[in-house]
């Protein structure tokens, strides 16, 4: 056995052990099907900030981020916003479903859903988004991790054999635990991701000569570069306008990532904390505290730092290490991976997914035993996500399909051994899609958070608006899917607009179509009876976490804060940074050292986590309600036991 796998088996025996164990404690702890469903609403605050960050940010963040920022560049690069966008939606709606969850015990999206809509229909719904968004993209997960461990291996364990048996001991400490044993478990895995993102960054910036090599390499990139925008820019540093009217994004000259590209594929990473499973970690919460602090200084500041610098470190050494030919070509890179030509076809394709695993083994032979602690990091990463989608998914099937509909009087133990086979249910659909479907699976990945960000018009109405009626936001949600869906990859296939038409993601498509139908439909079906009950629910809001007084003038300054923000950090107006530090044809005039786009990201970056401050603390919106919540009901997580 070589040093290198010695520490890679290592490493990964020990992870494995702290899993298993939790897998172990949780079910001992599990006495009610609330304490196995949602941690029986006592999570600890430091728990949660790190299990949702460890959710929120999985390996797509820690594997495909930096494949794609070598591929598409700094205009691409914008999409290391969504460690401010992601917790935007929660900022906006997980206090507020926190305060529901306690008031009336409920344990899913659906009871909530259905409880405030009077209706069913919602309630299915929910359940058809939540296995649309776990099943794909758990499988991406699961055989990115089986990828991971057969590059790293040098291919003696197969992909398909690495993902069904790393995949293994997360169904057993998921099953066994439920979503206690994922939150601590997530503990440990956040710590991992940010430090195995951080750690490879390191490597790369460290072998192709630090800093003034780095912006050599820049400038480099964009002067050989052949892919130019409009305008002539390299579109490694430049991003291809406000928006093209192609029929199919992937088309668009300079690189698909316009202005309003950027926007509504931010819209669709923010269904990540709008999908059923987010609603369930904000009801397994003791209190809202945890909120602010996960948001802002977990998310937005934390994450967010390590994307802007290391993952954009990681993207830029691909080119310098071995992974762009035309550099190779030019003698400006060096082929420290050992790269072959035929690694270069398809555009770099096949470099662009090994990145994160060639970077690792850059230091094979210098630390065998680090990359034994970075294969467990991206380990991890993958799974972090994966775990939590597993529980709340099976939760989902228990309580809205099986209990509900099946069996209403079932015992806890009932509820907790279905809960089980529903994890089981869900993992096994979701290898058999990463098995069977390797070509399609990226693009049904893709489909899975525009499928989450589709709950934003029922989440709006539970939280903020009653006049959107249950006909309006079921019929909006229904056509919202299928916009999404004939949008993406099916569309460009068999639809004439293609995947992306006009250089808008298929969320941005759907959301149009969703809301758009759920407020004419809500203007025509207004019911006085239905209107009160829902009433019901918004004045128990209002009373318990209603601005402060002396704040309600504020409110005007946090819309037009956040709309120049998402207008000039991530919208329209990022076009100005293409050349507002320094012309991305000229390294000279760079101002800061950097390209424009580069700096022009972190500082709107630094602005985003100024905003998510004054939403979350200032705004109260994330803080801890005035008025104590008081539960309706004695049995938390069985509603049918109310108080005398």
């Amino acid at each position: 056995m070589t040093a290198k796998l010695f520490w890679l088996t290592a490493f990964v025996l020990l992870y494995w052990a702290y899993c298993i164990y939790w897998g172990v404690r949780g079910a001992m702890m599990a006495k009610t099907a609330a304490d196995y469903f949602i941690s029986g609403r006592r999570l600890p605050l430091w728990v949660f900030v790190l299990a949702a960050t460890a959710t929120s940010f999985s390996g797509w963040t820690f594997m495909g981020h930096p494949g794609l920022v070598f591929r598409d560049g700094f205009q691409y690069a914008y999409a290391s916003f969504y460690t401010i966008t992601i917790p935007f939606t929660g900022v906006l709606f997980l206090k507020r479903q926190w305060m529901l969850g306690k008031r009336y015990g409920y344990v899913t999206p659906g009871e909530m859903l259905s409880d405030y809509f009077q209706g069913n229909g919602i309630r299915i719904l929910t359940v058809i988004v939540a296995l649309f968004f776990s099943i794909p993209y758990l499988g991406l997960q699961l055989r990115a991790s089986g990828f991971l461990f057969n590059v790293l291996t040098d291919g003696a364990l197969g992909i398909n054999v690495g993902m069904w048996l790393l995949s293994l001991v997360v169904f057993i400490y998921v099953a066994s635990g439920g979503l206690r044993a994922v939150a601590y478990v997530d503990t440990v895995q956040c710590i991992l991701l940010a430090l195995g993102i951080t750690i490879i960054g390191i490597i790369g910036f460290v072998y192709i000569g630090g800093w003034g090599a780095l912006n050599e390499g820049i400038a480099a990139m964009a002067a050989n570069d052949t892919k130019l925008t409009e305008e002539g820019y390299s579109h490694y540093i430049a991003i291809p306008g406000v928006i093209q009217f192609v029929s199919s994004g992937p088309s668009a000259v300079g690189g698909a990532w316009t202005g309003i590209m950027i926007l509504t594929y931010m819209f669709a990473l923010m269904g990540i904390q709008s999908a059923p499973a987010f609603t369930m970690w904000s009801f397994a919460n003791q209190s809202p505290k945890p909120f602010a602090p996960q948001q802002v200084f977990a998310s937005a500041l934390g994450i967010g730092f390590i994307l802007f610098t290391f993952t954009a470190f990681q993207g830029v050494a691909g080119h310098l290490l071995g992974g762009d030919k035309i550099l190779l070509d030019a003698g400006v890179a060096v082929n420290a991976f050992g790269t072959t030509p035929d690694e270069f076809l398809e555009t770099g394709l096949i470099v662009q997914t090994k990145l994160v695993p060639l970077m690792i083994n850059l230091i094979g032979d210098v630390a065998p035993w680090l990359v034994g602690l970075l294969a467990v990091c991206a380990l991890a990463a993958m799974q972090s996500t994966g775990a939590a989608y597993m529980s709340t998914a099976g939760s989902i099937l228990t309580r809205d399909l099986y209990k509900y509909y099946l069996n209403p009087s079932a015992s806890h133990a009932t509820q907790v051994l279905f809960g089980r086979i529903g994890v089981g249910i869900i993992v096994s659909s979701a290898l058999a899609v990463a098995t069977f479907t390797t070509d399609a699976l990226v693009l049904l990945g893709g489909l899975a958070v525009a499928y989450g960000f589709q709950m934003w018009p029922a989440l709006i109405a539970i939280c903020w608006w009653p006049w959107l009626t249950r006909q309006g936001v079921s019929w909006g949600l229904f056509v919202g899917i299928i916009a999404v869906t004939l949008t993406e990859s099916i569309g460009a296939v068999y639809m004439p607009w293609g995947r992306w038409p006009w250089t808008i993601h298929s969320a941005g498509w759907g959301m149009l179509f969703n809301m758009g139908l759920a407020i004419l439909i809500s203007y025509f079906t207004q019911e006085k009876k239905a209107r009160e009950h829902r009433m019901s629910f918004h004045k128990f809001l209002q009373e318990h976490a209603g601005l402060s007084p002396g704040k309600r003038g504020l409110v005007p300054v946090a819309w037009i804060v956040t709309l120049i923000w998402f207008f000039f950090g991530i919208g329209p107006g990022a076009v100005i940074g293409n050349t507002v530090f320094g012309s991305p044809t000229d390294a000279t005039t760079w101002i800061f050292g950097m390209p424009s786009i580069w700096a022009w990201q972190i500082l709107w970056w630094v602005l985003g986590v100024g905003m998510m401050w004054f939403l979350a603390y200032k705004m109260e919106l994330s803080i801890v309600p005035h008025k104590e919540v008081q539960p309706l009901v004695e049995d938390i997580g069985d509603r049918e036991i109310a108080k005398a």
